[in-house]
């Protein structure tokens, strides 16, 4: 069976029931009240070949803030519930994705030690999700799934362009990070845990 996860958090500003399975198809079944980041939450679990699930209810009416970040956080949590059935995994993910001019760059290291590098400059204009928020999710992301993240795009000329390649490269990343590593004995550290 496959290393898989279900992850729900309610509070006062959202409710969040959030599904994944490592080894899927890429099928998503997405439904956050925040249209484009469905769409990016589709395109991650397609090039991650993740079967992810979500349905959020939020703040809307405040900001897409609360809801975003919560999203991040459920996510996070699923992945690192999902590895606890895969203990030998390859840990270190990177792919670079190009989206028309723009190219991301995101590496990933499973290591339980939570950090976040996010090198992204985004051109003037408005956006249909606020590109702040694209940060905030990675960082909650991060921190509750214990990966380091490096998320960098070296350049880039389109809002729209920039995110989609962030989310797609973040897919195949983990993708990679998370695969069985059939020579592992174990966690994948000289400690013997990470």
């Amino acid at each position: 069976m496959a290393p898989m996860s279900r992850v729900t958090r309610q509070t006062g500003e959202t409710e969040v029931e959030l599904e994944l399975e490592l080894d899927g198809r890429g099928d998503a079944v997405v439904n956050t009240g925040i249209p484009f980041l469905d769409h990016m939450l589709h395109l991650f679990a397609a090039h991650g070949y993740f079967d992810l699930k979500v349905s959020a209810r939020g703040d809307l009416k405040v900001d897409q803030h609360h809801t975003v970040e919560d999203i991040g956080i459920c996510l996070g949590h699923a992945f690192r519930e999902a590895l606890q059935g895969r203990p030998g995994v390859r840990r270190y993910g990177t792919a670079r994705v190009p989206m028309d001019e723009a190219l991301a760059q995101v590496t990933v290291d499973l290591s339980n030690r939570p950090y976040l590098h996010f090198q992204v400059k985004y051109p003037p204009g408005g956006a249909a999700l606020d590109p702040q928020l694209v940060k905030e999710f990675w960082r909650a992301v991060s921190v509750h799934g214990g990966m380091t993240l490096h998320i960098e795009v070296p350049y880039g000329e389109n809002t729209h362009h920039i995110m989609e390649a962030i989310f797609k490269a973040a897919g195949r990343a983990l993708d990679e990070a998370t695969r069985p590593e059939p020579r592992a004995k174990g966690a994948p550290s000289t400690k013997g845990v990470l």
